[in-house]
């Protein structure tokens, strides 16, 4: 293993082959430019996608992969990383895999604060299906894909995801992956559950949310504006003060419906709680010494369990 890694160090030799300009791109070259800038080895990297074209993520990625079911990426990936607590996980999906069919598990994901980061390519549509309106679609809207506009309210991730229990919360841009990069580092960096929405552009079936859409307003000036730019601050200092908790998710929330002229990115709300397997290994201090897949389960002591049954 070279002691230097570079982002080359996480590309796969399977060829890309999502469309011309999709912002897939620029979140897979995000995704490896962050873990060069972890140093994390390839081999104590997972990536686990669910279906869509952001599922082929993990073939484009030289680490360990796992392309799993329709809206499950993230039981799946919460199984690793229970089962091996010292590797690092990265759960990939679609708006429509993660918020669709998946959101049970979104929100419950969030409740559990297990050690993983999840990424999430939002573009309104359901690219690989050829185009039909995803959840993030706001009523009323209607692509070129689709034959009439939306009848339903489009979710707001980022304010579902405050509510949830997730204890970082993020929005980046697929095209500006440097700063994607630096959002996804500090998201796994983050000890707990890690949320990324990444606003991305389909130029094959999305001609609302664009490229030129993203970076020019009416007034001419681009969209999107970094939050650590404006002074704002989304890291609750005392995890133990029940009101500051609440006012940052409050502010996360109410920041997270800006949207139009104005789109903020950058780290919404984050707290440090134990986590999910802090909780275990309270329960099961065995689980805090060694990772279950390192566990002698068949010559394990069963007379407590059967015990407590008597």
């Amino acid at each position: 293993m070279a002691t230097v890694l570079t982002p080359r160090d996480y590309k796969s030799d399977v060829h890309i082959n999502w469309c011309p300009g999709c912002g897939d791109f620029g979140i897979v070259n995000a995704i490896q430019m962050a873990l060069a800038e972890l140093k994390l080895p390839p081999h104590r990297v997972a990536v686990f996608s669910g279906i869509g074209c952001s599922g082929k993520t993990p073939h484009y990625i030289h680490a360990y992969g796992y392309h799993t079911l329709h809206g499950r990426v993230l039981p799946v990936a919460t199984g690793a990383k229970l089962s091996n607590k010292d590797l690092t996980v990265l759960a990939v999906g679609g708006d429509g895999d993660g918020y669709g069919i998946g959101s049970g598990y979104f929100v419950n994901s969030g409740r559990r604060n297990v050690d993983i980061t999840y990424i999430v390519f939002n573009n309104s549509v359901y690219g690989l299906t050829k185009g039909q309106g995803s959840p993030t679609l706001k009523k009323g809207l209607r692509t070129k894909s689709m034959p009439e506009a939306a009848i339903q309210d489009g979710i707001n991730p980022l304010a579902l995801a405050v509510s949830s229990g997730y204890t970082f919360v993020a929005r980046g841009f697929a095209l500006d992956p440097r700063g994607l990069a630096g959002l996804i580092a500090a998201g796994v960096r983050h000890r707990g559950s890690s949320f990324i929405d990444v606003l991305q552009t389909c130029p094959t079936y999305n001609d609302l949310y664009t490229a030129e859409w993203y970076n020019h307003t009416q007034a001419g000036g681009p969209r999107l504006y970094r939050l650590a730019e404006t002074g704002y601050d989304g890291k609750v200092k005392d995890p133990a003060d029940a009101d500051e908790v609440v006012a940052k998710k409050v502010q996360a929330i109410a920041k997270s419906y800006e949207w139009g002229e104005k789109i903020p990115v950058g780290v919404y709300y984050e707290v440090d709680l134990p986590t999910y397997e802090d909780a275990l290994a309270d329960r099961n201090p065995r689980y805090g010494q060694e990772a279950l897949v390192d566990t002698d389960f068949a010559d394990r002591d069963v007379d407590p369990l059967l015990d407590a049954l008597r």
